[in-house]
């Protein structure tokens, strides 16, 4: 005489059943207390950046793979258990592999995110996630290819012809598309050798303004003007980029020109007052001042200083002071600026 567990439901007997349930029940048992370790030690929650260790790096793990690997495999164990139909197996085991890939590819993704921003930060570079999202874009289509290319193949398609076409027609694109291709190349020129960062000042050929964004085809600079321009990378990497975000002083040069009445003993005593002028602003170093060319119009001086900050506002308010200083001191000695001029000398009439 059968028991309760002998008797037969569907062509299979309740004991059977109760396996599979309880298959399942363990493995919901045995998920729950992970998580519940997970929680106790303050990794229940994916972190980025600079404070994502081994022990954030293992959390994860447990969470994003080991966790659903527990669910799906004991839910497969528990249909296999039964023993289905072939298509119901079938079925079953394409879900089964579907379901893990994408938990796989999901938590390849963000390792891919964690370690790309933690190389960043450990070779000094001052980044953001929105430089290097295009750089993340692409890492992530690749993983997400090489897992539909693998569960293809696990499906009984001839993945050979599919990646030779796959191949022909890169080829054709890659041809047709090579201006996109020079600007994505350029877009990791910028990205791993640094010429200028987010937020820098630079003058590249006759663009000049603050970087915005980058991006895989093109970078954005707000002009001083105010208008945003946008240009392609290629460009960018093919000019000559003056980045002043790192300068950390400013070389000035400028000219002063008097009139060619000046005495000798005025002329002697102008650089003396220029450096004066230079030297009582503060965050100015002086290099020279020389009586340097005789113009067209006017006996020349050139002067050197360095400003010892980056500040562009800054050397304007000094060297608007220096210029005053010069206008003072020349008229209190009589010495006049030169402007151009010219002498016509007539010929006296017969």
């Amino acid at each position: 005489m059968k028991g309760p567990l002998g008797i037969e439901l569907a062509g299979r007997s309740l004991g059977l059943y109760a396996g599979a349930i309880g298959i399942v029940v363990l493995g919901v048992i045995f998920a729950q207390a992970i998580k519940y370790a997970l929680k106790r030690a303050g990794l229940d929650e994916d972190r980025e950046g600079p404070g994502v260790g081994a022990k954030s790096l293992a959390g994860m793990t447990l969470r994003n793979v080991v966790l659903p690997s527990i669910y799906i495999g004991s839910l497969y164990s528990a249909i296999a258990l039964l023993g289905p139909s072939d298509k119901i197996q079938h079925f079953a085991d394409t879900a089964t592999l579907v379901a893990l890939l994408w938990f796989l590819v999901r938590f390849a993704t963000h390792v891919l995110h964690i370690g790309f921003g933690r190389w960043f930060e450990r070779k000094g570079h001052e980044t953001t996630r929105q430089r290097i999202r295009p750089l993340l874009a692409v890492g992530d289509i690749a993983l997400w290819t090489l897992a539909v290319i693998f569960l293809l193949d696990n499906l009984g398609f001839k993945i050979s012809s599919i990646v030779a076409g796959l191949g022909i027609g890169g080829i054709t694109v890659a041809l047709a598309s090579q201006a996109v291709l020079g600007d994505l190349f350029s877009y990791f020129v910028i990205l791993f050798d640094r010429p200028f960062e987010l937020g820098d000042f630079i003058i590249a050929g006759e663009i000049m303004g603050v970087i915005e964004g980058m991006g895989i085809k093109t970078t954005k600079v707000r002009s001083l003007s105010g208008e945003l321009i946008v240009i392609a990378n290629s460009q960018l990497t093919s000019s000559k980029v003056h980045n002043y975000k790192h300068m950390q002083r400013r070389r000035v040069v400028f000219s002063v020109g008097v009139t060619y009445d000046t005495g000798r003993e005025l002329l002697a005593a102008i650089p003396g007052l220029i450096r004066q002028a230079v030297e009582a602003r503060e965050n100015t170093t002086f290099d020279r001042a020389h009586f340097k060319d005789f113009g067209p119009s006017s006996l020349d001086f050139e002067i050197v200083y360095f400003v010892e900050s980056p500040d562009y506002l800054l050397y304007m308010d000094i060297q608007q002071a220096i210029n005053l200083d010069l206008v003072e001191s020349f008229a209190r000695l009589g010495i006049s600026f030169a402007f151009p001029t010219m002498t016509v000398n007539l010929p006296k009439p017969d």
